[in-house]
């Protein structure tokens, strides 16, 4: 029963995912309609709408009729309004599921809410995070009430569980549905609606065992609007673009986020990091602790060394990925350097089975 529910879901799951991250052209007649629909249940006329190219395009184009700041959008009244409005849906709904249901609802969590919630989180919010003074609670609050995530789990509860939604629930249903799987963000006045279209281009891979996404594109933009505004992510680290289309050792050197600095040094490649940054070996050895692999210490500058260690678990694709780890420079054996790293001395790191 459970391996028919966790198959169920997971397809499921996909389904949102491909609505969620969908780099078609808007259904602007749908969402219209949707969003309008909304605006009545919160007790509204229907508003005019201002479609947009991009996030960053809702804080450049001011529409006429516009009541608030575009350059504070965490501020409008209206977020918190509709916010409020599918939260209360949402109880109604949770107030009808019985034991059944709840029992079920444990798997469809595992399944379809928390690795949709993350994929969302990862490859819709950077774009937003970039656009927008992103972080206060409100604004926050409202970014979760584009999540499918929700949507898709009381969509898998109905499917799966037998849950059923009365004719009040079921229409505020399609309404949220329309809109969260027909557009990108939108942002309510009470007179304007603006509306973001979906990108045009939305790179992703796979991270992890639960069908969850992240950014990542090793060529270009991961993330892009048809007004050419986009967002550049490594394995789901978001980046300035030099990382992906031109790193340099130069630019490396000169880079203060670690994070970034490592995504780097990772596209180029560390062969060629280490050649091209003239960088010391110190010592190397075997690996006890990822048999058949092998430690390298390096210096990279006055006062610092980079353990190079091979990672003891195997990605998707096959390979192991190789990482550097910043070590106290009086550390010149690079097994007492790993074992640094582990808060263990050389000699307990050497009795390591395997690490990951």
């Amino acid at each position: 029963m459970n391996a028919l529910v966790q198959r169920e879901a997971a397809a499921i799951r996909q389904e949102w995912l491909g609505r969620a991250l969908s780099t078609l052209p808007a259904d602007r007649p749908a969402v219209e309609a949707a969003v309008s629909a909304l605006y009545r249940l919160a007790g509204l006329s229907p508003p005019r709408f201002h479609w947009v190219a991009s996030p960053l395009a809702a804080l450049a184009t001011v529409p006429p009729g516009l009541s608030h700041s575009p350059e504070h959008p965490d501020r409008w009244p209206l977020l918190s309004r509709f916010a409020e409005l599918k939260d209360e849906w949402s109880r109604t709904v949770e107030a009808g599921m019985r034991r059944p249901h709840w029992t079920i609802d444990r798997i469809v969590q595992q399944e379809v809410f928390f690795p949709l919630q993350r994929s969302i989180s990862s490859c819709l919010l950077p774009p937003l995070r970039r656009a927008h003074s992103w972080g206060a609670p409100g604004w926050m609050r409202w970014d979760r009430t584009h999540y499918v995530s929700r949507i898709a789990r009381y969509d898998a509860l109905r499917r799966t569980a037998g849950l059923v939604l009365d004719a009040e629930q079921e229409r505020r249903f399609e309404l949220w549905a329309a809109v969260l799987g027909s557009c990108h963000w939108w942002w309510p006045d009470e007179h304007v609606c603006v509306v973001s279209e979906r990108p045009v281009a939305l790179h992703t891979e796979v991270a992890g065992d639960d069908g969850e996404v992240r950014p990542h594109h090793a060529s270009g933009p991961a993330v892009r609007y048809t007004d050419g505004w986009a967002v550049h992510a490594w394995h789901g680290t978001q980046v300035p673009s030099w990382v992906i289309e031109n790193p340099t050792v130069e630019r490396i050197a000169d880079e203060v986020n670690v994070e970034v600095r490592r995504c780097a040094i990772e596209r180029l490649g560390w062969d060629a990091y280490i050649e091209q940054a003239g960088l010391r070996l110190v010592s190397r050895a075997p690996d006890p602790g990822n048999p058949g692999s092998e430690l390298r210490l390096y210096d990279v500058r006055r006062g610092t060394r980079v353990l190079l260690a091979v990672n003891g678990s195997v990605e998707r694709d096959g390979h192991r990925r190789r990482y550097g780890l910043t070590v106290p420079v009086y550390l010149n054996d690079p097994i007492e350097a790993a074992g640094w790293t582990y808060g263990l001395s050389g000699e307990q790191y050497a009795t390591l089975l395997r690490r990951t």
